[in-house]
């Protein structure tokens, strides 16, 4: 059974209905007209809410994702892969940070993906994302994917000269042929029992430039700040382009993009957690039930014990 073929159960834990509201309209399950100008990065699902009150909902939903992670691990079925994308300063790791803050860190494994080593261009560019995937029971956080062998790579193509493919398979389909190998691969993943949730964090350029600013200009920030990132900046329009694309041909029911609005970062976090929560709820999660037997046995250590 697939993550798409678990039939929802009409949960009775509060916030969930309010959560799914929230992800109306940030939700992408077929991507055929996805067009990313479409979405407000500075949009807050109609919520205006005080510091207060988005750090009050926001405990909520950590705390329902808990009680959420406690059952995965213990039905140890499911597995679940959160993909995190972003242009730089959109906010991933304060996201991740915030809304895996209430979870028990052994069901949790988070990964963050660099250039590749020598030893990963020596493998298929889904080789070392596949070693990093969860196992049963578990949330996996992908700190950039796969994901960037189209993106990256499309915007900056002298990149694929270092992956030792043979000259033969360069051709101009490249970045098509990778998304539909991505396609495939992330419908396995979902075959196997693991729920895959791509996040891209939709921040516009005059906000990343407030960001970049506050970096330089604030002494206690100076360390999140690279060149690289300024660099990378001047690429903007082909990145959005680039993650239109992909998007466009990998938003599907069983892994579904959301394009979380990232301009405000406490609405940004609300709607990851209610994401998450939402899609943990619809695999209707169980502890598992004891046998008749199993329960003799805890009587008779019950006994035991006095």
């Amino acid at each position: 059974m697939s993550a798409s073929d678990a039939a929802p159960a009409k949960s009775k834990m509060p916030g969930l209905k309010r959560a799914r509201r929230i992800l109306e309209d940030v939700r992408i399950t077929d991507g055929k007209a996805f067009r990313l100008r479409d979405h407000d990065p500075g949009d807050t699902g109609g919520l205006d809410l005080e510091k207060r009150e988005a750090r009050d909902m926001l405990q909520q939903g950590t705390a329902l994702l808990a009680e959420q992670q406690d059952k995965l691990y213990a039905q140890d079925r499911w597995s679940v892969l959160c993909i995190f994308q972003a242009m730089d300063a959109a906010g991933k790791d304060g996201a991740i940070k915030h809304v895996f803050s209430g979870v028990n860190p052994q069901g949790v494994m988070v990964t963050s993906f660099k250039s590749p080593t020598t030893i990963e261009l020596d493998h298929d560019f889904l080789w070392r994302h596949s070693t990093a995937l969860p196992a049963r029971g578990e949330i996996g956080i992908h700190n950039r994917s796969w994901y960037e062998e189209v993106l990256v790579a499309r915007v900056h193509p002298e990149i694929l000269t270092h992956q030792k493919l043979p000259p033969r398979l360069l051709g101009k389909r490249i970045y098509d042929q990778r998304l539909e190998d991505i396609a495939a691969y992330e419908r396995y993943l979902g075959r196997q029992g693991v729920l895959v949730l791509k996040f891209f964090l939709h921040v516009s350029k005059a906000e990343q430039r407030r960001r970049f600013l506050a970096r330089i200009d604030e002494p206690e920030k100076n360390w999140k700040f690279s060149t690289a990132d300024v660099t990378e900046r001047r690429y903007w329009d082909a990145y959005q382009a680039a993650y239109e694309q992909a998007i466009r041909a990998t938003a599907t029911p069983e892994a579904p993009w959301y394009v979380v609005p990232a301009d405000n970062k406490w609405f940004t976090r609300l709607v990851v957690a209610a994401a998450l929560a939402t899609a943990l709820d619809d695999l209707d999660l169980r502890y598992p039930e004891i046998d008749k037997a199993t329960q003799a046995r805890l009587a008779a250590a019950r006994d035991e014990l006095g």
